[in-house]
């Protein structure tokens, strides 16, 4: 295959992309940075409609076109309309960002079905359909394609109250592996970006001590920011990360460094 020059590595224009949850947090991130890479762009909200709808703004005065999709990433009809939406305005998608996903804390004693299921099913079904509808028309266009799938680094790090959202982003790490496996053939890679903490408005007040720890933990001694994620996902989309697949980039300042004991 042809390599691209440095100067094209990053260079996204003519392409379109879809993030899932765009509305705000890191997900607003990742639309803004890839449209200043050039891509237009796809992002579906669940309830974040104003904030939805001030990424397309900024987007869209960027002179890239987008659009917003309200959706229930749970149901396949939704993710069908979503990904019918996507073509049908943009024309075409080359790039999948599965980052929709909820945050609820829990005791695993006290846990019911309703708020295991909501966790399992908002942060690892949604990452089934939409990668496997997603694929299907990257497929139908015959040109390939990247997904990156948003996990956690708390896919491999316990901690309390977090059972299901455990659970749920190891499931999506091995689902992006399994997929890797089986789009390759496609042309399709298919690779994860795995968080740490990640600055959020009102967070040093609601978390302080946890916000503390972290900062305590990490080597670079900071929080993420969501312009720190989307960067990730810009490299694993990109070029720059053609023989990548099925792998899992961890983005946390290096808090999974610190000694467990």
């Amino acid at each position: 295959m042809s390599v691209p020059s440095t100067d094209r590595l990053l260079d996204f224009s003519g392409q379109v992309v879809l993030i899932t949850g765009g509305g705000s947090g890191i997900g607003a991130g990742i639309a803004l940075r890839f449209a200043g890479a050039g891509a237009d762009v796809a992002l579906s909200y669940f309830s974040s409609e104003a904030g939805a709808h001030q990424v397309v703004d900024a987007i869209q005065a960027q002179d890239r076109n987008a659009i917003a999709v309200q959706a229930d990433l749970r149901s396949r009809a939704d993710v069908e309309r979503v990904m019918e939406k996507t073509i049908e305005e943009l024309g075409s998608l080359n790039v999948l960002i599965n980052n929709a996903g909820v945050y609820p804390r829990a005791p695993l004693l006290e846990m019911t079905d309703e708020q295991w299921d909501e966790v399992v099913d908002t942060n690892l079904r949604s990452v089934f359909l939409c990668t496997q509808l997603g694929a299907t028309q990257m497929i139908r266009q015959g040109s390939g394609g990247a997904i990156v799938n948003i996990a956690s680094i708390e896919a491999e790090n316990a901690t309390v109250m977090h059972s299901h959202y455990h659970a749920a982003k190891a499931g999506v790490v091995m689902h992006t592996k399994a997929a890797a496996r089986e789009l390759g053939e496609h042309g399709i890679r298919v690779n994860g970006v795995s968080p740490g903490l990640i600055w959020a408005e009102g967070l040093d007040q609601d978390w302080p001590d946890g916000v503390s720890r972290y900062l305590a933990a990490a080597p670079l001694g900071r929080l993420g920011q969501p312009d720190d994620v989307a960067d990730a996902c810009l490299f694993l989309a990109s070029p720059a990360a053609r023989w990548i697949t099925g792998a899992n980039l961890v983005v946390d300042g290096g808090v999974l460094t610190s000694t467990a004991y």
